[in-house]
């Protein structure tokens, strides 16, 4: 009996734990889905673009796409890039399904640095292909970018 009582005051405090701690996983990955922000999401739009994580999201069928590294950040300092952590480092990859067969994409993010390519990105799709050739499928790259992070080395 003293261990249901355990069991229950354990799986009591897991609860109470869990919902601030999911909390705040949405609210990150609602500000990483932001990209840049919403006022270059809303230079995209006007430009008649979609954004790096809509483009995947329509390209892969409904509900498929699954995104990768999405809290990754550039380790960059120079140039004041230490103030700005912006997650996903200008570049969204993931897989999904298109009619039904397994894909890998990327995409850069010109809402975040114009989609300049840093070493942190250029990484995340470096990983997007290894998947892709493990299994076999194809990989898919949507370039949106101002060109590279060259203060990076």
């Amino acid at each position: 009996m003293a261990t249901e009582s355990s069991s229950d005051a354990a799986n009591d405090k897991v609860e109470q734990v869990q919902p601030s701690k999911l909390d705040d996983l949405n609210a990150r990955r609602k500000k990483a889905h932001l990209g840049g922000g919403e006022k270059r999401i809303e230079s995209q739009h006007k430009r008649g673009k979609l954004t790096a994580r809509e483009r995947l999201v329509s390209f892969f069928d409904d509900g498929s796409f699954s995104e990768l590294d999405t809290f990754v950040t550039h380790r960059s300092t120079d140039l004041g890039l230490e103030k700005q952590r912006l997650e996903g480092d200008a570049v969204v990859t993931g897989h999904g399904t298109v009619d039904g067969r397994q894909v890998f994409a990327y995409a850069q993010d010109f809402t975040v640095l114009g989609g300049s390519l840093s070493l942190v990105a250029a990484q995340k799709i470096s990983k997007v292909m290894d998947h892709a050739m493990r299994m076999g499928a194809p990989i898919i790259g949507i370039n949106d970018s101002g060109g590279a992070r060259i203060q990076e080395g």
